[in-house]
């Protein structure tokens, strides 16, 4: 339709545009809702904060005779030593709170640094033009930086440039999560001028780190302290957010320490008017619609999506109708390019650009100019979100507006339903998890390997972190050092290895046409968006992907627009792996836990792009998706189902329902993206007595949304009931138990057996003598146990014999020395034709070694084969590969211990004998093998025996030492002597019991 056929259309203010809006035929009966939020007044400070006579004047000169309230209070905390959290609305002046006094200290001369994080590059630029200003007015700018106050520090600068900022550091640096994690913290040598002077560390939009993001951004925040600690800074942070639900306590998770919070914002807001409006078409082409009338009206209009898809597909359609303004409409959205982006912001901030169609991307405070108009394309997901992109609009006490279009969706038909509950909702709690068992084990590996870990020091003092450094410990990838005071890191660089986004590796689209690069895509959405034969829009252009390599990290396309669009077909699977709580809500019982979930993507169905329905079925070979998390499952007694049944409802279709539409409202409770939150319904579990519903955070390790929902499953199920009950549709839909997500295309899906069902739940006719109270999950045959409860330090079960009472009685130490070199016989893989000079084997009956030359071979292979275990260094890959030379018998039946191997697979690699016995006995070998050849020339038999005989008593003070301490000591990389644990009691009483079965079936 052409908006110059509607009402809408024509000129004006924005005021006239929603007057013609609602009083067209057409759009007006769709709007269910208009609030009108007056113009605020703002409120000043009584006083001064205490800032330096220069900065004061600036102000003055900039025509601020006082700040607002909530300015001069965070200030005055900042100023008082505090760290301070300020969430108050969008262009409420929140960068005067940090640039004035960051700006005061270096006018003051004291050398002080800064450090400025930002989530986005652009927000930094923005950041970089405010700061130059003030800075000049100011006239602050010290000459061993050339003048300059502030400098970014980012992906985006060349090495000239980098280099030059560590050489010539400016007072304030301004940089990302990333580099700080990447290039800063690693490298804290290169930057000790910043830590030796950081005395403010601002962190900017903080309400975008949660979720993994913001569990990875706590753990950086931590490392970043314990470096500024170690060059004797105490930096105060200043953070800042949207409005958040819970900005004191976030802000203290996410920093570790107790923050001054200021969330009553003084700022004056313009009038603002908020609608709802409920579609009679797809709210995409309504929202293609509004975005014409708007441009052709000249009004300035932002359009917020909830996919990449519908983001290109708004704009696909829109700008060919918009005629000489065809070039003032974009899309923005991540997967662009880099130089893209900026170019759309630049252009959006001068105003070339007129619209932009964006997803959550153009969210944050990244300075896009003055706009009239925000259409938000379905709820955002959070009250939050949809205060947060509302905000940019209205800058500069300008009147504008908010049209929330909604979509088939449970959330956005709630509030179409009940708009008071939209309006009257507080801004939802962030949630983070430091936790997170993943994310807490690498960086507790990159910490340790910018600064070794203290048992002192307070981040040691958790128990939780304490635990982790074991298991890091157990697994080497923490080294503990001879005096177990301090822990290293067994890699040099392991941030090279930690995405702090979550996201997975990015994958290059490619024209296979011209071979050019023109965006990315990260790999865990490349599986279900551009797996071969799948329809993938990028900029308003159509691609059909030919080929999917996740190893060469791309997606070939060919540019095509074919008649259809393609979706997903996925199966999942759920494992239980350790209950961690149980609880009754309803009668029911509800579970959360840790879970093992398992996703592949099995095919594609194409749709057709008019009517939508499904036009064929294609099968999919594509690699699982694994991910170990937190979840909660609600359990259905069988007497519901058989219930259910008895009225001839769909149980399957029931409990898939519920699935659906509980994870649909979970936003409600949390801070959260419904795309954060997995589900699997099982009639029949395993691991349950019934069936069960399962929902979960879809995030490695968990991140705390599960947890949450749990904490509040009553209400959940309560709101669940209630939209299933208000929706008007008969059979189900996107508004009550569909979901566009679903993996088998929402098949079986009953609503009415769904509503049946919660009913039942809520009223609590559960058989309360079906509910057992199970400590674990049943486990099926053959399980591992799912939680191992009593495990030690160095991983020691209490059932196990521990130290060297797990030897069995007559055990052995054995080596060998061979006749000729590998090069001799053409390589170390024909061990067999080497020979044998001499061996030696320690018996602990005998208490001694026994001493076998090549002609006693024989005597050698009885005496291995009498013994109950044979301990060996590299004996499986070597010695009884040279013995295959000499007897037919399988040497692989010997109940055996090889020292040289449980090194190699604690550590990832092999570590000599020399080494381990130089640092764990204070000795050294006598000699080499290339001496004991030269020796067996020479016909000196004699030292080889007395060398190899010393090689096996060292064999055997290391396995004691092991036993009794639990570990070896090596020299690492660093040259920092560090332990090695090892835990071979159970190694060894399973090598025993193979030796006890050889014995009796011979």
């Amino acid at each position: 339709m052409s908006a110059s056929h509607d009402p809408v259309a024509g000129t004006g203010s924005i005021v006239e545009y929603l007057a013609a809006l609602e009083s067209s035929r057409k759009f007006g009966p769709q709007v269910v809702c208009h609030r009108v939020f007056p113009a605020t007044a703002q409120r000043l400070a009584a006083a001064d904060p205490a800032l330096s006579p220069a900065t004061l004047e600036l102000l003055r000169t900039r025509g601020i005779d006082r700040l607002y309230t909530h300015q001069a209070e965070a200030i005055g905390h900042l100023l008082a030593g505090n760290h301070v959290v300020v969430a108050t609305p969008t262009a409420s002046g929140k960068s005067m709170i940090f640039n004035l006094p960051v700006l005061d200290g270096i006018g003051a001369g004291s050398g002080d640094h800064a450090l400025y994080l930002y989530p986005l590059k652009a927000l930094a630029q923005d950041q970089l033009r405010v700061v130059e200003d003030l800075a000049g007015q100011l006239r602050v700018g010290p000459a061993d930086s050339g003048g300059e106050i502030a400098a970014i520090y980012d992906g985006d600068s060349s090495s000239y440039q980098r280099r030059r900022i560590r050489d010539h550091l400016p007072p304030i640096l301004m940089t990302n999560p990333d580099m700080l994690h990447l290039s800063i913290l690693p490298y804290h040598g290169n930057w000790s001028t910043l830590f030796k002077g950081l005395r403010y560390v601002v962190i900017d939009e903080i309400h975008t780190y949660r979720g993994v993001f913001g569990s990875h951004m706590a753990w950086v925040i931590r490392r970043l302290k314990r470096i500024a600690e170690n060059y004797g800074a105490a930096p105060r942070f200043v953070l800042l957010s949207a409005t958040i639900g819970n900005a004191g306590a976030f802000a203290r998770q996410l920093i570790d320490a107790e923050v001054e919070a200021v969330s009553v914002s003084g700022a004056p807001q313009a009038e603002k008017h908020f609608l709802f409006l409920n579609p009679w078409d797809n709210a995409a082409t309504i929202a293609s619609q509004l975005l014409e009338a708007a441009l052709k009206r000249g009004l300035r209009t932002i359009v917020y999506t909830k996919s990449r898809r519908m983001t290109e597909l708004i704009h696909l359609w829109t700008a060919p109708r918009l005629g000489p303004l065809q070039g003032k409409l974009s899309s923005y959205r991540a997967g662009f390019l880099p130089e893209e982006r900026r170019e759309i912001e630049q252009r959006l901030n001068c105003g070339s650009l007129l619209g932009v169609v964006s997803t959550s991307a153009l969210e944050l405070g990244i300075d896009i100019g003055d706009l009239d108009l925000c259409i938000l394309v379905g709820y955002p997901g959070s009250i939050m979100a949809s205060w947060q992109r509302g905000g940019r609009v209205g800058r500069q006490q300008r009147t504008s507006a908010i049209i929330m279009i909604a979509q088939e969706d449970a959330l956005d038909q709630h509030f179409m339903r009940q708009p008071e509950d939209f309006f009257s909702r507080a801004p939802e709690s962030a949630v983070v998890n430091p936790l997170n068992e993943s994310i807490l084990h690498r960086h507790l590996h990159c910490a340790a390997a910018e600064l070794p870990l203290a048992a002192a020091e307070p981040l040691l003092q958790n128990p939780d972190v304490t635990a982790a450094v074991d298991a890091l410990v157990r697994s080497a990838t923490l080294l503990q050092d001879a005096d177990g005071r301090f822990w290293h890191a067994s890699r040099k660089y392991p941030q090279r290895h930690v995405n702090l986004r979550g996201g997975g590796l990015q994958l290059a689209l490619i024209n296979c046409d011209s071979g050019e690069i023109f965006g990315e895509v990260d790999s865990g959405r490349a599986l279900k968006e551009c797996h071969p034969g799948a329809v993938y829009i990028h900029r308003a252009t159509s691609w059909l992907v030919e080929d999917l390599d996740l190893v060469a990290r791309e997606v070939t396309c060919r540019r095509q627009t074919p008649p259809y669009y393609t979706r997903p077909i996925s199966g999942k699977e759920t494992e239980i792996l350790q209950v961690l709580d149980q609880k009754t809500a309803f009668g029911c019982r509800v579970s959360f836990g840790r879970l093992k979930v398992t996703e592949k993507v099995t095919g594609y169905q194409r749709l057709n792009n008019a009517t939508r329905r499904v036009i064929a079925t294609m099968p999919l070979d594509l690699p699982e998706q694994i991910i170990e998390t937190e979840g909660l499952w609600l359990e259905i007694a069988e007497d519901l189902q058989r219930r259910l049944e008895t009225r001839q409802l769909h149980f399957m279709g029931a409990i898939h329902a519920l699935e659906h539409a509980m994870i649909s409202l979970f936003p409600l409770l949390v801070l959260c993206d419904r795309n954060d939150i997995g589900g699997i319904s099982c009639p029949r579990h395993p691991q349950t007595p019934w069936a069960a519903v399962f929902i979960y955070d879809g995030h490695d390790g968990g991140i705390g949304l599960a947890a949450e929902a749990y904490r509040n499953i009553d209400e959940l199920l309560t709101q669940t009931e209630r939209t299933i009950r208000l929706c008007s549709c008969d059979n189900g839909c996107p508004s009550c138990v569909h979901s566009p997500k679903c993996g088998s295309g929402n098949r079986p899906i009953d609503k009415g057996a769904c509503r049946a069902l919660l009913e039942m739940i809520l009223a609590g006719n559960q058989l309360q003598a079906s509910v057992k109270s199970l400590a674990a999950p049943e486990a099926r045959a053959g399980d591992e146990p799912v939680a191992a409860e009593n495990v030690g330090a160095v991983g020691r079960s209490s059932g196990e014999r521990l130290g060297i009472g797990a030897l069995p009685r007559h055990y052995g130490v054995f080596d060998l020395e061979t006749i000729r070199s590998a090069a001799e016989v053409g390589g170390w893989n024909r061990c067999e034709r080497m020979g044998i000079s001499v061996a030696v084997v320690w018996d602990s009956v005998l208490g001694e070694c026994v001493t076998y030359l090549e002609h006693e071979i024989d005597g050698l292979v009885e005496h291995l084969f009498a013994l109950d275990l044979v301990v060996g260094f590299n004996s499986r890959r070597f010695d009884y590969r040279v013995l295959n030379g000499y007897s037919p018998r399988d040497f692989s039946r010997l109940p055996t211990l090889d020292l040289l191997e449980e090194v190699s697979n604690h550590l990832g690699y092999r570590l000599s004998l020399d080494r381990l016995a130089e640092h764990t006995l204070g000795e050294k070998k006598s000699a080499d093998g290339l001496q004991a050849l030269k020796w067996y020339r020479e016909g000196r038999i004699d030292l080889i025996a007395q060398y190899c005989r010393k090689d096996v008593e060292i064999t055997r003070d290391l396995l004691h030492f092991a036993l009794e301490k639990g570990y070896l000591l090596f020299q690492n990389k660093a040259a920092k002597t560090v332990r090695l644990p090892l835990a071979l009691e159970k190694i060894i009483g399973a090598e025993s019991a193979k030796g006890d079965q050889g014995q009796i079936s011979g």
